[in-house]
């Protein structure tokens, strides 16, 4: 897989296209916009939110071509899908392997470095199967809220 550094995230849209180039995507003008929406920001965005930032500058992008580049990016790997729950499906820019907190009173996704845990005794994989990836998400919500729903059940 290619990869780049999530921690110096392109920022001109000219990097951008490079990025896409370098992962065999061609960089027309609407996925350029869509790129640099992800990978400016650095964020976990939703397409809702992907489509908002890009039709701020470009009102001419729809819904589908937003949902249709995101799913290519997923293929070529230059993003990850972090899906909360089947409501909430999130485009993470940083594809390196690691975890996330998901915070259930706002929805803010924050990474978890690989290296702060650790995943031991996995079960077996079906016969002629392999494991390619472990995706935890560790819900949060702020210790108040508790004070309200002792038993943590929301």
């Amino acid at each position: 897989m290619l990869d780049h550094d999530p921690k110096i995230p392109p920022c001109s849209r000219e990097e951008v296209a490079d990025l896409l180039r370098l992962h065999g995507v061609t960089p027309t003008h609407q996925r350029i916009e869509i790129a640099h929406a992800l990978f400016s920001r650095g964020e976990h965005l939703s397409a809702d939110q992907v489509l908002s930032i890009v039709n701020m500058r470009h009102s001419e992008t729809s819904k589908a071509t937003v949902y249709n580049t995101l799913k290519l990016f997923l293929e070529k790997r230059l993003v990850r899908e972090v899906i909360v729950d089947p409501s909430k499906v999130f485009y993470d820019p940083n594809t390196r392997p690691h975890h996330h907190f998901y915070n259930l009173e706002n929805g803010q996704l924050i990474d978890v470095a690989i290296e702060d845990m650790r995943v031991m005794d996995l079960p077996q994989p079906p016969s002629g199967m392999v494991a390619e990836s472990v995706d935890i998400i560790i819900r949060i919500r702020p210790e108040r809220m508790l004070e309200t729903n002792p038993a943590g059940l929301l």
